[in-house]
């Protein structure tokens, strides 16, 4: 068992029982296990007495210090899966059973987790399956650009990105986490782009978090994806980054994700706003890692990789801005 992160609660068999019976009174558990693979919240698998199968999610305590933006996650992911079981629920996304601040159950999905599959697995159906699916969440829209319920936001998407990455340079001080370059030349790369950015004029509903540890597959097909805590409201290509990590998924045409999606043209404001999307992710996965107790010194190899993909992304940013389309 690996040690759990800081912001991770450490829990048994007798707090989900709790947790059940907080969250579905007269509901008891039959047999649970804890779930692995995520470093922010606590996960466990319950099956209850009449054999339904949930999954239980229990945010962190208050005392535990978190990045900016990942206040109020747990009630979050709950107000992500309730729109779209209301307004697109034939997206495959976990049936909310109980939401509170940090609490959350919902039905399991079935399948198992994409980034165990094996080498040989053909992935490229489950790929265009998500691509199609986050098409259709991408349907829908918020009211202002940003993250809900009066966390950071903004009337235009410039304002909104903007303070995004104010706040992780601001998490980066805060946890000393070091950076490829000084904040004033990031926020100056970034602040650059903000005609480009604003070109963007809906505020579209995004995931954020669709890495395959976030897939699930069952019969060589999407079975649904999870994790929603993270979404936000912005342009559709911030959901690009993660679906092809670590890769620039602009270089590879036939991406099956990409064909699932459809209708997105490689020109010149899309590659920028890639680089600048993918910096905002390698950023935040930087600054997150004490607050996972991902120590520079245990793992020089991870902060290596993300330093070298940062820079290469500001010396894009560099470069002449394009024009809008």
């Amino acid at each position: 068992m690996t040690e759990p992160s800081p912001t991770q609660r450490v829990l048994d068999a007798s707090d989900i029982d709790r947790s059940i019976a907080t969250a579905l009174p007269g509901r008891t558990v039959a047999d649970c296990e804890p779930l692995f693979g995520g470093g922010f919240a606590t996960v466990w698998a319950a099956r209850l007495d009449d054999g339904t199968d949930v999954v239980v999610k229990v945010g962190p305590r208050p005392e535990a210090k978190l990045l900016r933006y990942e206040r109020d996650l747990i009630a979050a992911e709950g107000r992500y899966l309730l729109r779209l079981a209301a307004e697109a629920p034939e997206v495959p996304v976990p049936r909310v059973l109980h939401t509170g601040p940090d609490l959350l159950v919902t039905g399991r999905l079935p399948g198992t987790n994409l980034a165990y599959a094996s080498d040989d697995f053909d992935d490229a159906p489950v790929r265009a399956d998500f691509g199609a699916a986050l098409a259709r969440v991408h349907r829908l829209t918020g009211d202002r650009f940003g993250y809900d319920a009066g966390r950071t936001g903004a009337d235009t998407w410039s304002a909104a990105f903007t303070a995004m990455i104010d706040e992780l340079l601001d998490d980066a001080v805060d946890w000393d986490v070091p950076l490829p370059a000084p904040a004033e030349r990031i926020r100056e790369l970034v602040t650059r782009h903000d005609r480009l950015l604003d070109t963007v004029r809906r505020p579209a509903l995004l995931h954020f978090d669709g890495w395959d540890g976030n897939l699930l597959v069952a019969d060589g097909r999407l079975s649904g994806f999870v994790d929603g805590e993270r979404f936000l409201y912005g342009d559709p290509l911030l959901d690009f980054t993660s679906a092809a990590l670590f890769r620039r998924i602009e270089d590879e045409p036939d991406h099956p994700f990409v064909r699932g999606y459809g209708g997105v043209r490689f020109d010149a404001s899309v590659l920028r706003r890639f680089s600048l999307y993918r910096l905002h992710l390698y950023l935040l996965m930087t600054v997150e890692m004490p607050s996972r107790r991902i120590t520079r010194e245990a793992h020089p190899d991870r902060y290596a990789r993300l330093a070298e993909l940062l820079d290469g992304e500001l010396t894009e940013l560099g470069r002449p801005v394009p024009s809008g389309p």
